[in-house]
């Protein structure tokens, strides 16, 4: 009798365990992400996409020289609640990479492909997420269809000019003399210890971070024809500074929903940043986190669950 009874409770147990196990996985599933293309103005843009399509749409904007796949730990948490879009630029990832004798890499050409890109996808309405180059296109955007913009997140990109620190000596100069200067901004920006440093900084716990972060990115960038892509598309990153007493003003007329998250350890841009946000738009969460440039190589976690807290906020 007493062997039937634990045979009674073990059975119990485990369906009790099972039970649970379930309900956790209705209450927040695998992230099932889809790797799809679509054309926008003749060229194949690529982008990755999880979530409910009837759910709130977070559209993430990458930087330099990532691409959507610098998103996939968001992907894997927060495509439960979330619709999660996020394209490759073009020149970037695995969308097309046009030749710069046919395609002028600006700002506002990328800005245009990605109006197309949201248009096709048929995206009304979404929280931005922008991250470095992702400032500059997505403020573009945002700018030119400011109703699609529910609210903004913002991670190490700069929207002030003092927020281009030392770092930016050669590159304002490369501005000033391209000819004279390519070489340097090369080094300053391509190279593999450029490369490196961005997702580093002076973060001391290098152990951190995955080596095939950086190595991926350079060897991305030694792929033919990157170089002058990348360099064209940097000579233009000037009109981005001409356009920020613009981009601010917007924010300090409209007040806009904003997040900031930074990495602290970010060499590419002043640690000041932050705060400029907040003093254009007082009422912004503002967060200085423990990481880098790319702060989702080791902070994850707490960016999902900032995300989180402050998309709730927007229902």
């Amino acid at each position: 009798m007493k062997s039937v009874l634990r045979t009674m409770a073990t059975v119990a147990a485990v369906l009790m365990l099972n039970t649970a196990v379930q309900a956790q996985t209705k209450e927040r599933p695998m992230a099932q992400v889809s790797y799809r293309t679509v054309k926008v103005d003749g060229l194949s843009i690529f982008y990755r996409e999880a979530g409910p399509k009837d759910a709130p749409t977070i559209l993430l904007l990458h930087g330099l020289p990532s691409s959507s796949r610098m998103f996939q730990p968001l992907f894997a948490r927060l495509a439960d609640n979330y619709h999660l879009v996020a394209p490759d630029y073009p020149g970037f990832g695995h969308s097309d990479w046009p030749d710069p004798k046919v395609f002028d890499y600006t700002f506002d050409h990328i800005a245009s492909v990605m109006d197309g890109f949201t248009q096709a996808l048929g995206l009304s309405r979404y929280t931005l997420y922008m991250q470095d180059y992702g400032g500059p296109v997505g403020f573009r955007m945002t700018l030119a269809h400011p109703e699609r913009v529910q609210a903004i997140i913002v991670q190490d990109a700069v929207a002030h000019n003092e927020g281009l620190g030392a770092n930016w000596v050669t590159r304002r100069a490369f501005w000033t003399d391209r000819p004279a200067h390519d070489a340097a901004l090369r080094e300053n920006l391509l190279s593999l210890a450029a490369t490196k440093r961005r997702h580093v900084g002076d973060d001391p716990r290098i152990e951190l971070y995955d080596p095939d972060l950086w190595t991926d990115e350079y060897a991305f960038l030694n792929s033919p024809g990157q170089a002058q892509i990348q360099s064209d598309l940097f000579y233009d990153y000037r009109t981005n500074v001409d356009a920020y007493p613009k981009w601010q003003g917007w924010m300090q007329k409209t007040q806009p929903k904003l997040l900031v998250v930074w990495g602290k350890h970010d060499l590419s841009f002043d640690i000041g940043e932050p705060e400029r946000y907040r003093k254009d738009v007082p009422n912004a969460e503002v967060h200085v986190l423990d990481a880098g440039h790319f702060a989702l190589d080791v902070n994850a976690d707490e960016i999902a669950s900032l995300i989180r807290e402050f998309m709730k906020k927007q229902k």
